[in-house]
């Protein structure tokens, strides 16, 4: 059966050769006489695996080496209350840029174990767009921000301006997709489901900042000096999940790094922001100059397109495309994996139901 294109927001489209490798992993890993599901998180063999995802995702990165970096479960969700724990203290108070609905949550939660405020909101407009310019509290123990947002298809494409205020970011959905200054956030969070692997992991980049910041003695799955200590293997794992990722890393690394993936996938959203801009038939839901890479939002004249769209698309194997209830319309998420040919079936799609219905 040949494979459909796959513009899912996540879980998301994995490299052919990835899940090629993952099924073989399956019956027997590595020749151990045991499949990969089976073997325990404190084997040799999964010992390598896991040093080697870390390796890799801090070459692929440029993670710098005082640097901790762990593999936890729990999603973002998880690290939205997480980070407060550990990184807020007594009498302290975190700012949030609300520019979507995983913005709005990582305030809610932070919120039920310390103070935290909202410096800019864009949800009178939707949020289609993001700051120019964010007034932070140069007392605020961080400034949480989403590098970029899945749901409305905007995107930072440089990290927010905070003095000596600490930068704690969301990257789940284009962590390892672009170039990014690690060493400029004081912590990094990102779920694998988009660009590093299936749904079940969460990499987590800690600066010395946040490793001095978090106090210790907090419950033991929510202590980032625990988790540190026992190298995220306080309790058991996903080992699949991070074996995939170990192997998505990979699949990066043979790609050439973070230079090639850039190109790959300006080019795919240049592509695609064209089409949409090409005629009146079609709507984009961001700002232009806030237009995320990885997740393009776009409408046609009517809802009732919009639904034919939908239908023809998935009779034409282009899958995933229903925009989130929350904004409607359509969408279209081209992470890493997501083949240029896909984004050009996509384009050509367009252009043919345009003429038919335009």
């Amino acid at each position: 059966m040949s494979r459909a294109h796959n513009f899912s927001a996540g879980p998301a489209v994995l490299p052919v050769s990835v899940i090629s490798q993952l099924a073989a992993a399956l019956p027997n890993f590595q020749n151990t006489g045991l499949g990969l599901m089976e073997i325990s998180h404190r084997s040799v063999a999964f010992d390598r695996v896991h040093r080697s995802a870390e390796e890799r995702l801090r070459r692929v990165m440029g993670i710098p080496d005082d640097y901790k970096v762990l593999f936890l479960q729990g999603g973002a969700s998880l690290q939205f209350l997480m980070t407060a724990m550990n990184l807020i203290g007594p009498g302290e108070s975190a700012d949030f840029v609300l520019t979507g609905t995983w913005s709005q949550k990582a305030l809610k939660e932070a919120q039920r174990v310390a103070a935290g405020r909202a410096v800019w909101d864009g949800e009178s407009t939707r949020f289609d767009r993001l700051p120019t310019h964010i007034e932070v509290d140069p007392k605020a123990a961080y400034l949480a921000y989403t590098t970029n947002n899945t749901i409305y298809g905007t995107q930072f494409q440089t990290h927010p301006e905070t003095g000596n205020v600490p930068l704690v970011a969301d990257m789940s959905s284009d962590i390892c997709s672009r170039v990014v200054d690690v060493a400029a956030h004081g912590l990094i969070y990102a779920g694998a489901q988009k660009n590093l692997g299936p749904s079940g992991v969460t990499a987590i980049i800690l600066s010395p900042w946040a490793m001095a910041k978090s106090p210790g003695g907090l419950s033991s799955m929510l202590d980032y000096k625990l988790q540190v200590d026992k190298r995220g293997l306080f309790n058991t794992p996903n080992t699949f999940g991070i074996y995939a990722l170990e192997r998505v890393l990979a699949w990066i690394e043979d790609m050439g790094g973070m230079g090639p993936m850039t190109e790959r996938n300006e080019a795919k959203a240049a592509a695609l922001y064209a089409e949409i801009d090409r005629t009146d038939f079609w709507t984009g839901h961001a700002v232009e100059e806030n237009r995320s890479k990885m997740n393009i939002t776009f409408r046609t004249p009517t809802a009732e397109l919009d639904a034919k769209f939908l239908a023809e698309a998935e009779a034409a194997h282009l899958m995933g495309l229903k925009g989130h209830r929350s904004v409607g319309g359509l969408r279209a998420s081209i992470y890493n994996a997501c083949e240029p040919e896909s984004a050009r079936a996509l384009v050509d799609f367009m252009r043919t139901f345009e003429t038919s219905y335009g």
